[in-house]
């Protein structure tokens, strides 16, 4: 019995938490973006948590090369063996099925799924079911970007570097912060847009915000928390969520948003930062102007090589989609990165344009 005991718990293994699943996460995005071919697009997204059971994450890879026959191209497979080697290095343990233009892996760990691995082929649909078709464009023009930097209002150098870029770059000012309401001011004086970055509540434990959207709230408190935020970041003509997985998600809650959005004539970018987000789609609902981030994130790595490759990714989207939005944030490493990479929008026949010229 002493021996099956000492077994038995030496072979169990421990669940992994959020904090670990999302941090494998982030590996299997940055091996992504390394090994993947040229011009391809990785995105994560956060959809494993402690309080929510059989939760995992979510990769995506689009490669824009045709698969012929049951094979993988070279460059597929050095892909795959990367990430089931990270899986490998965490105790993953990885089941691949593949239908033609679509590979998927599951990762399992102790029995449960962790982390999910769509690799889409040239020629294949996002069958993800949370996924949203790129919104269609009809104003007759070529490919646009919008570029969002969020968390604005601490760091009123960060601010100045990028008011000085000749770029329509789009800032979110967080509320209740020490250079909020300033950093509004000036981007209205420089002609340049500012969004509230709303800050709502998240299923993840980091990073809580003291005041912030959440379930349960009454409308008086959500409509008083709204009109405390607006008058803290002056002169927005827009909103996107800071954080809010869990808030995204709550379809009383977003019903509730958006109609005071509408009254105050302000329009909503979905950061997605959940694949399980309603916001979107409530927004359409209620009649708001409206649109999405359907690009990766720039700046997941704050690495200028990374954020370099994300923001080519970005363009290339727009390329493809017509309309993309982008969200980053003003790290030196991401400002660096866009000065670099930028210019490279308008060879690509893309314009660069500012958030509010997307919603529709």
């Amino acid at each position: 019995m002493v021996a099956c005991a000492t077994g038995c718990n030496r072979g169990r293994q421990k669940r992994l938490t959020e904090e670990d699943i999302h941090r494998i996460t982030r590996e299997f995005v940055f091996a992504a973006n390394s090994a993947a071919p040229r011009g391809s697009e990785v995105h994560g997204e956060v959809g494993a948590f402690d309080k929510v059971a059989n939760s995992s994450d979510l990769v995506e890879i689009h490669i824009f090369i045709k698969r012929h026959g049951k094979d993988y191209p070279p460059a597929v497979s050095r892909l795959i063996d990367e990430l089931n080697g990270i899986g490998t290095a965490h105790g993953l343990t990885p089941e691949q099925t593949d239908n033609g233009d679509v590979t998927y892996i599951s990762y399992r760990h102790a029995g449960v799924i962790t982390h999910i691995v769509h690799i889409h082929f040239a020629g294949s649909t996002d069958v993800s079911s949370n996924s949203h078709p790129a919104p269609e464009t009809s104003n007759g023009q070529g490919p646009r970007l919008a570029i969002i930097l969020d968390d604005l209002g601490n760091d009123s150098a960060a601010a100045e570097a990028v008011f000085a870029m000749p770029y329509p770059l789009t800032i979110s000012v967080l509320p209740n912060q020490t250079h909020s309401a300033e950093i509004a001011q000036q981007a209205q004086q420089r002609g340049d847009q500012v969004m509230l970055h709303l800050p709502m509540q998240s299923l993840g434990k980091e990073h809580q915000e003291a005041q912030e959207l959440h379930g349960g709230m009454s409308h008086a408190d959500i409509s008083g928390l709204v009109s405390q935020f607006l008058n803290e970041v002056p002169g927005v003509i827009g909103v996107n969520n800071h954080q809010g997985s869990a808030s995204t998600a709550d379809k009383t809650l977003m019903a509730e948003l958006m109609p005071m959005l509408k009254e105050h004539k302000l329009f909503y970018v979905d950061s997605r930062t959940s694949a399980a987000t309603v916001a979107y789609d409530t927004a359409q609902r209620f009649g708001v102007r409206a649109a999405f981030r359907n690009v990766p994130f720039l700046d997941d790595v704050e690495n200028v090589s990374a954020i370099r490759k994300q923001i080519e990714i970005a363009i290339a989207g727009a390329s493809r989609k017509k309309d993309a939005i982008a969200i980053g944030h003003a790290h030196p490493s991401t400002l660096e990165a866009l000065k670099e990479t930028l210019p490279e929008a308008k060879s690509h026949g893309v314009k660069l344009v500012f958030a509010s010229e997307l919603v529709r």
